[in-house]
């Protein structure tokens, strides 16, 4: 069951005033002067007028001129302008009532997302240039895939498709001819041998037989490899702002979906390989393979199929896999592919746990909601809250809710470890690694305040939860960092290992590329347990805010109001189509509430269904929590409830 909701993003940004704590030189510099543009005084008719009063107002330059000129006024992104000052009038400046900041200018450089400068790629020079960002070039992407829409593959200022290019775009209903461009120029979806292993159709409710990607790696591949550039590029506005190009900005891409829920049949990659070669690539890229040690070579279907491809002069790149850090890991090792194993990069995304004690404890996280309190919060070991490994459903609210949950790596997903810490009431999640894992660490876009730490800090965070009696911590998220420490590149740890032990001769992997909290396109198909957003609401008008197809609920009692009615619609994203949810009531203090109806009905016909819930106010009081669970049995859908009482509501009653 889904909720169709239109979300509205609200960011406030703090502006402190910084003031230089030494002048070491009266040299001119151009400063950003940050305003509280409502402090502006009535007597000025322009908050120009009144930003070259402030500047009348400070002493002298022995440049005489050449400070105290506005450069620019801003009033649409920011409030404030920017002016050439000596240091010394900057910090007369920060004492004006109503600045909020005064800070240097820097110089920024252009940022890709990062990987073609931390390579040193450039536009004037080198490889990039020189090979004419491989125009001409046709990369088939055997993969989950991909999603067209994109503008990693917008075909703007490409030339005609490349005319040995014989291949075709295979269009779906979710799939139209205009999914492919000179960018996107071909398409295709094999999937004969995962429905042979099914022993039946695939169920299409799940997933989809076009070549659009449901996934998300087939687009990540294909975004990474031949990405067009794409200008202020970031994960949610936070992380990685930057350009985002690919490697070969504008080579082609020929998309073959080969893979499925449960996995990559050798007989439909064979058979995309085989249409690839056919269809006119020029390089296969593949990141796909077994899982153990590689297999021999006639007994691997993707060496074999390379060795085909290779016979027809096309180059076969296949990832060396995930199975590090330990010792001939690596697959996809035949002497005619290139396999490539993964690096890091000079950028990363730091997320310190700071404990009760003052420690603190370096770890990753792209976690992009809000923060966590600034006060530290109790901290608890999974292990003695139902499970180890935060298995959903299997936490104890009691001792969950409120404080963050140490949870060890390994049993589950690591996004779901921090869905279930969330669903049991739990404000935050520390993710350890164990000995299985060791030190490596990767930034996942995790449902709640979380971060991932190695063993070595999980382990001494596990000891200072015993050893205190009441424990506590917070996660610091420091956002996009960029530097020398740690040195990179370096062999992720994840990233599979030589030796060769089919061919010790041959040195495997070939090479290493970047791979670590890599920016790049991903599946516009976003389906949560339970949980999917479409977002057209806002094109009707509502009676209040609070009639947004919102999965929350947040409730204000005003003056002689002591009933509010909002309205919600749900869609089943189940595999289920026929399902019956009930719904479970946990009214906040204070407060009765009924729905209406308390059951919903889906069938094949009616995939949506709607309700009303009603607020009653029993009496005033404080801030109250609750929630409404709707459950089919085996899914819970979960709508927090908040309540307030706007100040007189007692006296009106």
């Amino acid at each position: 069951m889904a909720f169709s909701s239109s979300i509205l993003l609200y960011l406030c940004l703090i502006l402190t005033v910084v003031v230089p704590l030494t002048i070491s030189s009266e040299r001119p510099e151009t400063f950003i002067v940050y305003v509280s543009k409502s402090q502006k005084p009535s007597l000025f008719t322009s908050h120009h007028h009144w930003y070259a009063s402030i500047l009348r107002s400070l002493p002298p330059s022995p440049h005489g001129t050449a400070t105290k000129k506005i450069l620019y006024s801003y009033d649409r992104a920011v409030n404030g302008f920017s002016v050439r000052l000596t240091p010394t009038q900057a910090v007369q400046l920060a004492r004006v009532p109503g600045v909020l900041s005064v800070i240097p200018d820097q110089a920024r450089q252009l940022h890709t997302t990062r990987t073609p400068q931390f390579l040193g790629l450039a536009d004037n020079s080198g490889i990039w240039p020189n090979s004419e960002y491989a125009e001409d070039v046709i990369i088939g992407v055997l993969d989950t895939g991909i999603w067209p829409e994109r503008l990693s593959f917008s075909d703007t200022g490409l030339s005609s498709v490349p005319t040995g290019w014989k291949g075709v775009c295979e269009t779906g209903h979710d799939f139209p001819a205009s999914a492919c461009n000179r960018k996107i120029i071909g398409a295709r979806a094999f999937h004969k041998g995962y429905e042979s292993f099914l022993e039946r159709p695939m169920d299409e409710s799940v997933e989809s037989k076009s070549p659009r990607d449901t996934e998300g790696h087939g687009t990540h591949t294909a975004s990474t490899a031949a990405g067009s550039a794409v200008a202020n590029a970031s994960f949610y506005e936070i992380y990685a702002y930057g350009e985002a190009r690919g490697m070969a900005t504008k080579a082609r891409i020929a998309a073959y979906k080969i893979c499925w829920k449960s996995g990559c049949y050798d007989s439909d990659i064979l058979a995309a390989m085989d249409q690839a070669i056919a269809d006119g690539v020029h390089v296969i890229s593949l990141s796909v393979g077994a899982t153990g040690w590689a297999p021999p070579y006639d007994l691997d279907s993707i060496a074999i199929g390379s060795f085909g491809a290779a016979q027809h002069g096309v180059l076969v790149s296949c990832s060396a896999g995930n199975s590090g850090p330990g010792p001939y890991t690596a697959v996809n090792i035949a002497p005619w592919i290139l396999t490539v194993g993964a690096s890091t990069i000079d950028r990363e995304f730091p997320a310190d746990v700071v404990l009760g004690d003052g420690r603190v404890f370096g770890g990753v996280s792209l976690y992009s909601g809000d923060s966590p309190v600034d006060v530290k919060l109790p901290l608890v070991y999974a292990a003695d809250c139902g499970s180890r490994y935060c298995y959903r459903g299997s936490l104890e609210s009691s001792k969950v809710t409120g404080k963050i949950v140490v949870c060890d790596r390994g049993g589950n997903a690591r996004v779901e470890k921090g869905s279930a810490v969330k669903l049991a009431g739990g404000l935050g999640m520390i993710l350890s690694n164990t000995a299985d894992s060791g030190e490596e660490l990767i930034a996942d876009s995790h449902l709640l305040p979380a971060t991932m730490v190695g063993q070595i800090a999980g382990d001494q965070i596990k000891d200072y939860m015993r050893s205190g009696q009441f424990p506590t911590a917070t996660i610091v998220f420091r956002g996009t960092v960029v530097g020398t420490s740690p040195s990179a590149p370096k062999v992720a740890a994840f990233s599979s290992r030589g030796p060769n032990h089919l061919t010790a001769e041959i040195l495997k992997p070939d090479v290493i590329a970047p791979g670590v909290n890599i920016l790049a396109g991903w599946t516009g198909f976003t389906v949560f347990v339970g949980e999917k957003i479409s977002s057209d609401i806002c094109a009707r008008k509502l009676a209040t805010p609070g009639d947004l197809n919102y999965p929350s609920f947040s409730v204000v009692f005003n003056p002689g109001q002591n009933l509010v009615k909002y309205k919600r619609a749900v869609t089943n994203v189940g595999s289920s189509v026929d399902a019956v949810y009930e719904v479970k009531v946990n009214a906040p203090a204070g407060v009765e509430i009924s729905v209406s109806p308390v059951k919903l009905v889906f069938d094949a016909e009616n995939q949506t269904q709607t309700y009303e819930i009603k607020f009653s106010a029993a009496a005033g009081g404080a801030d109250a929590y609750g929630s409404i669970e709707w459950s089919e049995g085996t899914h819970i859908v979960r709508s927090p409830i908040a309540v307030r009482w706007s100040s007189g509501f007692a006296a009106s009653m």
